[in-house]
């Protein structure tokens, strides 16, 4: 996010090593580590007929649906950390093995939104995310990234936040008070908004962890694949986000019949292709420049 920032400071970059640091990483593994541990509480407490397309309930439910979670979409930005760590310390065989194993969540069937119970299956892209957490904590944490445009990340996450407040709330295993956003009324005799976890708010932490991973970018040796693969995931998350929030505030209102397609597995839908344009045109707007930037003074500070 270059173009919102101030302009080039360049003893930053000529002074010292343009080694990434870490610590964004370790907030957004918090992160996850908190909602997984909500799915376990969450799970294990509530019927599982009033949550989504589960069907065991107590403690073996709780751990089941976050053995999910940690296929999706948990992996997913484990793979971006794994970039991250291997620009650090360069590729390892540990690092291409988690990328892979993460990757298998792509497999039809392996994470399935109409049957949310744990799989055997779920084991492999876990170990996978395991790898690569075991990796960032073996690489260090050197500080923070660069905070330039700051102000457009947290412009960017707080309406967001807010849009997701009732999924909060849901993943809390309570329906959000008040009226604004339906909550607990009832849409064909089920819940607006389903108690447990909701794609839209597996959108919001995608979103979050890439702006806050993208803090990075300007410290890294080849930022390009991983602020391509950050574009794409900001984007992928806005659709899901996009698509979770009209169904139930908008289609379920009986205000509209049209709905956003899903994007959660890809497809050659017009709302993949959007994704795609949006993933693209966020890496040359906002970080384009930012890699170009790095690159260069990357280049100063190990000559």
């Amino acid at each position: 996010m270059e173009n919102a920032g101030s302009g080039p400071r360049d003893g930053q970059f000529s002074q010292g090593s343009a080694r990434p640091g870490l610590a964004e990483t370790y907030v957004v593994w918090a992160l996850f580590a908190a909602a997984a541990l909500l799915d376990v509480i969450t799970y294990s407490r509530i019927r599982p007929e009033d949550l989504y397309h589960t069907s065991r309930g107590g403690l073996a439910g709780g751990l089941g649906r976050a053995l999910v979670f940690l296929n999706y979409p948990t992996a997913i930005i484990a793979i971006a950390i794994v970039i991250l760590v291997a620009d650090r310390t360069r590729w390892t065989w540990p690092a291409i093995l988690a990328v892979a194993l993460c990757a298998v969540i792509v497999v039809p069937g392996v994470v399935d939104q109409s049957d949310l119970d744990a799989k055997w299956i779920n084991v492999v892209p876990a170990l996978g995310v395991l790898i690569a957490f075991v990796l960032t904590v073996r690489a260090g944490r050197d500080g923070w990234g660069d905070p330039r445009g700051d102000w457009i990340r947290i412009a960017v996450a707080v309406p967001l936040t807010i849009l997701a407040l009732p999924w909060i709330f849901a993943q809390l295993g309570f329906y959000i008070p008040g009226e604004i956003f339906l909550a607990h009324q009832q849409y064909h005799g089920a819940a607006v908004v389903h108690l447990g976890e909701h794609h839209g708010l597996e959108g919001l932490l995608l979103v979050v962890s890439a702006l806050l991973l993208s803090r990075q970018l300007p410290r890294m040796r080849r930022p390009t694949p991983l602020a391509v693969y950050l574009s794409l995931m900001i984007a992928y998350g806005l659709g899901n986000m996009a698509n979770d929030a009209w169904y139930e505030q908008l289609v379920k209102r009986g205000w509209l019949d049209w709905r956003i397609p899903s994007v959660m597995r890809p497809s050659l839908t017009w709302m993949w292709g959007l994704v795609i344009v949006t993933g693209a045109a966020i890496f040359f707007t906002a970080f384009q420049q930012r890699r170009d930037h790095a690159a260069t003074h990357g280049v100063n500070a190990e000559t």
